[in-house]
């Protein structure tokens, strides 16, 4: 017994996809999948925030420039 994954619209737009685009539409349907089955899959930037800054060696400067790195790559 085959289980449909995905519709024939949605197929053909996969096959028309280049590599960053088909790569994008692979994270956010894997996201979708893990959310459904409740798993947590959001990043708290505030915590992760605080406890970089308390890795002994990460001062303000450094810290905010790592931040700026994580949120460039979150937004892609």
């Amino acid at each position: 017994m085959n289980k449909e994954i995905i519709d024939r619209d949605t197929y053909k737009s996969i096959k028309k996809m280049n590599r960053e685009e088909l790569t994008k539409f692979i994270l956010k349907y894997g996201d979708e999948l893990l959310e459904q089955q409740g798993v947590k899959t959001t990043l708290d930037l505030t915590v992760l925030e605080e406890r970089l800054s308390k890795i002994n060696g990460i001062g303000n400067k450094r810290l905010n420039e790592i931040m700026t790195v994580i949120e460039n790559f979150l937004d892609e």
